[in-house]
C-alpha cells in the first residue's frame, strides 16, 4: 500500500509519534489532538486487539484509509466516502501572498493563544474536526480583518514525504473573495519548500471545494473512507 492509502497510521508511526498513543499493532492520536485511530496496512486480528486496548472496550475509533476489512464484532457506525487530492505539479503560481486582500488584512501564523478564536471559527464554519491541541500537528495560518479571525487553514497529517492541508475555512460573509485559496497557496509554498507533497481530503458532495482545489492544481488520487467503528465490549 502507498502511505496515502493509510495516512493516519503512517503519520502516527513517524512524524506524529510524539502525540500518539500506541499498542504493538495499533495507534491513535492523543484524544485532545485529533480523533483518528489507525491499524497497519495489513490489519491482523492482533492489530484490532491492540486498537481495542487503546480506545477501550465499547468505545469508538475513527479510521481514514482505503480497503480495510472491519471484523464482524466491531460494529460500523459511520462510513463517509472522501476524495483524496494531491498537488504534484502546480498549474498556478503558489506564491505565499497570491490572493485578493483588503487594506488592514493581516496574514499571520496562529499560535496556542489563538486557539479559542480558531475553535469559534471552526464552530461557525464546520470544515471538519479541530480540537484544542490540533494546532500541534503543524503550521496554521489565519487572516485577520480589523483584528478578528475571519479565515484559517493548516497542516494536519504528515505521512513520510507528504503534508495534509486541513481546516480550510472562511466566515460566511467573507467567502468568495479568495481568502481560502490564498491560505492554501501559502501552505503549499511552505510544504514544497520542505520538499514534501501537499494533499488534502474532502467529502464527495463538496463539489465547490473540489473545483477550487482543482483550479489550484490538485488532482484526485483516490477515494478513501472515514469509518467510525465501535470496539467490542
Amino acid at each position: 500500500m502507498h502511505v496515502l492509502d493509510n495516512p493516519v497510521w503512517h503519520a502516527l508511526i513517524g512524524t506524529h509519534a510524539t502525540v500518539a498513543q500506541r499498542a504493538l499493532y495499533a495507534a491513535r492520536y492523543d484524544p485532545e489532538v485529533a480523533r483518528f485511530s489507525a491499524v497497519p496496512d495489513i490489519a491482523t486480528p492482533a492489530a484490532w486487539d491492540g486498537l481495542r486496548e487503546i480506545v477501550g472496550p465499547g468505545a469508538s475509533a475513527v479510521l481514514a484509509r482505503t480497503e480495510v476489512e472491519v471484523p464482524p464484532d466491531w460494529p460500523t457506525r459511520i462510513v463517509a466516502p472522501c476524495r483524496q487530492m494531491v498537488l504534484v505539479n502546480p498549474t498556478t503560481p503558489q506564491a505565499p501572498d497570491d490572493r485578493p486582500r483588503e487594506a488592514g488584512d493581516e496574514l499571520a501564523a496562529l499560535t496556542g493563544a489563538d486557539v479559542p478564536e480558531m475553535l469559534a471559527l471552526i464552530e461557525r464554519t464546520r470544515p471538519g474536526p479541530f480540537l484544542h491541541r490540533t494546532i500541534e500537528l503543524g503550521t496554521y495560518l489565519g487572516v485577520r480583518r480589523d483584528g478578528a479571525l475571519i479565515a484559517m487553514a493548516g497542516e494536519r497529517l504528515h505521512p513520510a514525504g507528504y503534508t495534509e492541508i486541513s481546516a480550510v475555512c472562511t466566515d460566511a460573509e467573507h467567502r468568495g473573495t479568495g481568502l481560502a485559496s490564498g491560505l492554501v497557496r501559502a501552505l503549499v509554498h511552505a510544504i514544497r519548500a520542505r520538499d514534501e507533497i501537499p494533499f488534502l481530503h474532502l467529502t464527495l458532495e463538496n463539489e465547490s471545494a473540489h473545483r477550487v482545489y482543482a483550479a489550484l492544481g490538485f488532482e484526485t488520487r483516490t477515494l478513501l473512507d472515514v469509518i467510525a467503528v465501535r470496539a467490542p465490549a
